[in-house]
């Protein structure tokens, strides 16, 4: 998956999310989502040759990712155990992209917390 693809489908899964906003309160070169003001998607657009996604994820699930996908990193700009950064590459799918950001917007949600099965 190309950089500007993963970035798109980021963009696509986190608009289709209820409550979602987004902006760019920090800079204009980062694209900030929130849900009930709690950050869940970053899209770094400032670099051709850096098109990465930054998500929220559970700490053992982001040394999994880490250790397993060459193109998973720890979060640029956030918290190192809580924050991994996405970028194309072997074994980044559309299916994956959805799945984090999805997982991302849950823990961000406080409501979340809340829900009965």
């Amino acid at each position: 998956m190309q950089g500007d693809t993963l970035q798109q489908h980021a963009r696509d899964v986190a608009a289709s999310l209820e409550g979602v906003t987004s902006g760019h309160p920090f800079t204009p070169h980062l694209e900030v989502w929130k849900v009930h003001e709690k950050v869940f998607l970053i899209v770094t657009d400032d670099d051709p040759d850096l098109q990465i996604i930054t998500v929220k994820v559970d700490p053992h699930q982001a040394d999994a990712l880490r250790r397993d996908v060459d193109t998973i990193t720890s979060g640029r700009y956030l918290d190192k155990r809580h924050w991994i950064s996405i970028g194309p590459g072997a074994g980044i799918t559309k299916q994956l992209i959805e799945y984090l950001v999805h997982a991302s917007y849950d823990l961000a949600d406080d409501r979340e917390l809340g829900r009965q099965p």
